[in-house]
């Protein structure tokens, strides 16, 4: 296995003074400046699937058919994963700041392109080219979070963060309704209108996001520990200053063999040799959760509209929105109190249980009582799904996070977030053409078994992370008792 050569060697307190920190003023700026990009992109899903009957008209829209909306869904989750995998590389390689700039600005030109989109393939390279920004930050702010949130608060904080993806959904969701009554907008730009609301928003995200530090993490081990120490120093400053506290002297240390970067083979060494239940663990997690929200949710506007005779499918989506964003920040604190392994299993195995129990009962719901069952169901799959995230990134060593998380999203997501859309699609499609909404359910109970067989594996596999630094969890390949 080569090895990139060693550029110096170090011994630091960083891991220990960030952890060591209270929760201050300086945290929310963090939060604030990262966590929005799950906002865009709820903000983006919910748009598609609020706008699918625009869409479908060749007057106004582009004349889409359900299979086309699916295929639209599946080619922007393709995107997001391709675009993990090759920005999560750079992300390890050139730092966490770098391409969490570069990342939005590849969203920010895919959302305005999709708003000037003229017929169906343009449309697809459009959302191609997003889901290709929003992979990219998956990696790069999941690995960012991770590293800048002292331990005691990391499972809470990445759990609402991820989270937030809802609070886009219910903005966008509301903000569809009077973009696409025709009495208000005219038809032809409101569903434009309403992709360029999502570039307005980045815009904003860009300039709050530019007063977040590099990770003081990343900068020591790729040779730039004196970059490093200055943050750090600045930010417990800071700390002390507004939040009026008087921060402890560390002792404890880590000895670090400094390389500018890690090899692809080391790095595939260590998720397939090193950690290979983890591997197994992180792959079931996220396999299970995309297939669960992109079958449902990517096409649960459609089935509103084609089986339940909703006219405005905005509110039913923002009801269910709601309940996914609380049920993460009801539940994020229990992952560092109760545990990551109960919470885990138990978040999976109960949305999963319960969506079998929608999917029997289909036949029998209108759309309110559908949108009840949803939102009990994702009030516990909303955590569970954060959790896939937390727990890729900080399974595995800091040389590898951002990889680590691009790699068992994209193959996770290419397993349920690719194969749910396209199969809901033709799902409808074919239950529309039988006037018979149960044919869907197929759907929900392979996103049922999945999420179970998920949690069942989180029983056997789970890491128990919950307050433990992040370099105790997983050793950095760099370490020099690595």
């Amino acid at each position: 296995m080569s090895q990139s050569p060693e550029i110096g060697r170090i011994t630091t307190d960083i891991p220990a003074r960030m952890d060591r920190l209270p929760w201050a003023r300086w945290h929310w700026m963090i939060v604030i400046g990262l966590g929005t990009v799950w906002i865009l992109d709820g903000l983006e899903v919910t748009i598609v699937g609020n706008l699918s009957d625009v869409l479908k008209d060749d007057k106004t829209g582009l004349g889409l058919s359900s299979s086309d909306v699916g295929m639209a869904g599946a080619i922007y989750v393709a995107g997001a994963c391709l675009g993990a995998l090759f920005f999560g590389q750079l992300t390890d390689r050139f730092g966490r700041k770098k391409l969490f700039i570069l990342t939005l600005l590849v969203y920010l030109v895919g959302t305005v392109l999709t708003a000037f989109a003229m017929n169906p393939m343009f449309y697809f390279v459009c959302r191609f080219i997003t889901g290709t920004g929003i992979g990219g930050e998956y990696a790069a702010i999941n690995s960012a979070i991770d590293e800048l949130i002292p331990a005691k608060y990391r499972g809470r904080i990445d759990i609402t963060i991820n989270g937030s993806f809802w609070v886009g959904a219910a903005i966008g969701s509301l903000l569809t309704i009077p973009l696409t009554d025709p009495t208000v907008v005219d038809p032809e730009v409101g569903w434009r209108f309403c992709f360029a609301l999502g570039a307005i928003l980045g815009v904003g995200v860009l300039f709050v996001r530019k007063n977040v530090p590099e990770s003081p993490r990343w900068l020591f081990i790729h040779g730039k520990e004196d970059e490093g120490e200055r943050i750090v120093r600045g930010i417990e400053e800071r700390v002390e200053r507004e939040d009026d506290v008087t921060l402890e002297d560390v002792d404890d240390t880590i000895t670090i063999r400094q390389r500018r970067t890690i090899s692809m083979a080391e790095i595939a060494h260590t998720v397939f040799t090193l950690y290979p239940k983890r591997t197994i663990l992180c792959l079931s997690l996220f396999a299970g959760q995309a297939f669960l929200y992109n079958a449902f949710f990517f096409t649960y506007g459609d089935t509103l509209t084609t089986f339940l005779d909703v006219k405005q499918s905005g509110w039913y989506i923002a009801i269910f929105a709601v309940s996914n964003f609380v049920g993460a920040l009801a539940l994020g604190p229990l992952f560092d109190r109760v545990g990551r392994i109960p919470m885990i299993s138990g978040t999976y195995i109960v949305s999963g249980v319960l969506l079998a129990v929608a999917g029997v009962m289909l036949g029998d719901l209108t759309a309110t009582t559908l949108t009840i069952f949803g939102a009990v169901v994702f009030f516990f799959a909303s955590a569970g799904a954060s959790s896939a995230y937390l727990t890729a990134s900080e399974v595995f060593p800091m040389e590898t996070r951002a990889l680590c998380i691009a790699f068992f999203y994209a193959v996770g997501t290419a397993i349920g977030g690719i194969a749910g859309p396209l199969l809901f699609g033709r799902l409808i499609d074919d239950a529309t053409d039988a006037k018979d909404i149960t044919q869907i359910a197929v759907g929900y109970f392979i996103g049922a078994a999945l999420m179970i067989g998920a949690g069942i594996v989180a029983i056997f596999l789970g890491v128990r992370a919950e307050g433990e630094t992040l370099e105790d969890i997983a050793k950095p390949l760099t370490a020099v008792d690595a």
